[in-house]
């Protein structure tokens, strides 16, 4: 099992058990709401099952389970890109509402920064934020991701077409 330790979390492979404080934690529209469709909504213990089950087998391992006080209350993960884009990958996040605003998201991104650098022959991680998300945006430039553009009306949401902004931060 792969385990970041950082200051006040840690990252570690999602595991079986997990599945109660997932479904507690992602089954909130306002989490679902900055995610993509592929996150369900309404969150079911089935839902938790399955994304365990997909998860545990990975090796190298690129998604994590955010634990605080001993507890799975959000995820962080890593996308690896091919062919041309080999030396690129996505990081995306979530946090239960509950432990918002609290910089856990933002330590969780530099932990998992740090990692991705630091495991795969990466020269650059990028994210992509809906227009709406500020608090996000705002967690990615605190562990030094730096705005790079606007794709604008590239996301549909709940049938609402808006733009999304793209940060990024390259090795070295």
């Amino acid at each position: 099992m792969k385990k970041i330790k950082l200051d006040r979390i840690l990252l570690r492979d999602w595991q079986p058990g997990d599945e109660p404080s997932l479904v507690r934690s992602a089954d909130n529209r306002k989490v679902w709401i900055n995610l993509r469709d592929r996150f369900p909504f309404p969150y079911r213990p089935v839902d938790a099952k399955r994304w365990i089950l997909q998860t545990c087998v990975l090796s190298p391992q690129t998604q994590f389970a955010i634990v605080i006080d001993g507890e799975a209350v959000g995820g962080i993960g890593l996308g690896l890109r091919s062919d041309v884009f080999r030396r690129s990958a996505e990081v995306g996040y979530w946090l239960g509402e509950p432990f918002w605003g609290r910089g856990f998201a933002t330590e969780a991104l530099r932990g998992l920064t740090d990692y991705g650098f630091e495991t795969f022959d990466l020269s650059r991680i990028d994210a992509g934020v809906f227009e709406w998300n500020r608090a996000s945006m705002r967690v990615l430039e605190k562990a030094g991701y730096l705005l790079e553009g606007r794709l604008k009306k590239s996301v549909t949401k709940e049938e609402r077409t808006i733009d999304q902004w793209i940060y990024a931060k390259t090795a070295g």
